[in-house]
C-alpha cells in the first residue's frame, strides 16, 4: 500500500541538534512516550517568529498546567548568527527548552521551507504542522495541543 502525506514524513527525523550548553541532541528524544510536545523552529531574525514564541510565552504556564505539554523552541540561526540565541532568550525570559539547529538539518529534515514553523509531536509521530504566525494561531494551536492531549 502507499501512503503520501501532503506533509513529508511523518515521524519524527533523526537529526543531532545542539543544546546552548554545545551538548548534542538526538531530536528523536523530542518524543517523550504520550506526551504531547510542540516544536517551534525560529530565528532570531525571525520576527513573526518572535512574535509567536512571545504570545505563547504569555500562556505557557497555564497551558501546561492543563494539558501537561512541552514546548521545545528549536533556533535554525546559522553560525553568523547562533551567537544571538543567548541573550534574546536571557532577554525574553522564556521557559522553554531551546535547541539549536545551526546547519539547518532538522529544518530540512521535517519539511520546514519557511520559519516560523511549529508542529506536534506524539508517539514519536508529527501530528500536526503550521508554518507561519498571525496574531491568534497559537490559539488555534492551543486547540490541537487540547486535542491530541486528551487522546
Amino acid at each position: 500500500m502507499l501512503s503520501i502525506s501532503a506533509f513529508g514524513q511523518n515521524e519524527v527525523p533523526k537529526v543531532d541538534l545542539k543544546t546552548l550548553d554545545g551538548k548534542t541532541f538526538n531530536s528523536q528524544d523530542l518524543a517523550k512516550d504520550d506526551k504531547v510536545i510542540v516544536v517551534s523552529l525560529w530565528a532570531t531574525w525571525c520576527v513573526p517568529c518572535l512574535k509567536e514564541l512571545d504570545a505563547i510565552n504569555e500562556v505557557y504556564h497555564d497551558w501546561q498546567d492543563e494539558t501537561n505539554f512541552e514546548l521545545i523552541a528549536i533556533s535554525v540561526d546559522d553560525s553568523r548568527t547562533v551567537k544571538r540565541v543567548r541573550p534574546l532568550i536571557n532577554g525574553k525570559g522564556w521557559d522553554y527548552e531551546i535547541l539549536l539547529d545551526t546547519n539547518n538539518n532538522f529544518q530540512r529534515a521535517v519539511g520546514a521551507a519557511t520559519v516560523p514553523f511549529t508542529f506536534i509531536i506524539k508517539n514519536n509521530e508529527i501530528v500536526f504542522r503550521h508554518s507561519g504566525y498571525s496574531p491568534g494561531a497559537e490559539l488555534e494551536l492551543y486547540e490541537k495541543i487540547k486535542e491530541f492531549a486528551a487522546n
